[in-house]
């Protein structure tokens, strides 16, 4: 039987120097599920997130105190093969970063990387990982033009592409709309919903309405800490504590 729980995070602290950025972050997220993390800017989100996949180990002077356990594994224990860890939990960022090169290479940039040189082998994945970011039926024909040459939002949608190309488990999103004009947003919240039957999905957001619109379960962050967490509907029409509530109607933040 499959496990409910995807990641869990027991007592997480986490320090910039001497900064407090995570206050014991205790928080389960469930497979196959959007979960959103709303909250101010500066109040932890990202940095959260980023636990997630250890790219924190990438900043000098983090010190990480507590348990992230992916599939009941704490990712932080010395031995775990943090490439590998990469692989299994993949990354799109606040703004496309597609590589400079063609769109066919984009995609297969990770499955080479990781050995892979069948020629047909690779066609095959780079199909299927733009028919999974829907966006195959826009690019088809130009497979090897340049990346940099599609619009904004295709380039967010060739980036989740990329992911998929290494068969993650779980799909973080750093604010993934947030340098996309309405439409583009729309076609990218439509994909993440979609991309939640195969995927577990943590997504940073400022925009409240899209936490409402696309998310099964909400964490509010304030000031490092997690205010409260629970399923979407709840957060958002019946919040427990009175500084989400706060967050949510506007009064603060």
């Amino acid at each position: 039987m499959q496990r409910q729980e995807k990641i869990r995070t027991r007592g997480l602290n986490l320090f910039y120097g001497e900064h407090h950025a995570l206050k014991d972050i205790d928080l389960n997220v469930r497979t196959h599920s959007i979960t959103a993390l709303i909250g101010p800017s500066g109040c932890g989100k990202s940095t959260f997130l980023r636990t997630l996949n250890r790219m924190n180990d990438l900043i000098d002077g983090v010190r990480i105190i507590g348990e992230v356990s992916i599939d009941d594994e704490n990712i932080y224990q010395p031995n775990v093969d943090v490439v590998a860890l990469r692989k299994k939990v993949g990354m799109v960022f606040q703004r496309p970063n597609p590589f400079p090169m063609s769109v066919y290479d984009n995609i297969a940039y990770g499955p080479r990387i990781h050995g892979l040189k069948d020629r047909r082998k690779l066609d095959e994945i780079v199909e299927k990982s733009l028919k999974g970011a829907a966006l195959w039926e826009e690019v088809k024909d130009r497979l090897h033009k340049p990346a940099l040459g599609l619009s904004g939002g295709q380039q967010q949608r060739l980036c989740i592409a990329r992911l998929l190309a290494v068969e993650p488990e779980i799909l973080l999103m750093d604010e993934p709309t947030s340098a996309l004009d309405p439409i583009s947003t729309l076609k990218i919240e439509e994909l993440v919903q979609e991309l939640k039957r195969e995927y577990t999905i943590v997504i940073v957001t400022h925009n409240m309405q899209q936490a409402a619109r696309i998310s099964d379960f909400t964490a509010y962050f304030l000031n490092g800490e997690v205010v409260e967490y629970d399923t979407t509907d709840v957060i958002f029409t019946n919040p427990r504590d009175q500084r989400t509530e706060d967050y949510i109607t506007g009064r603060f933040g």
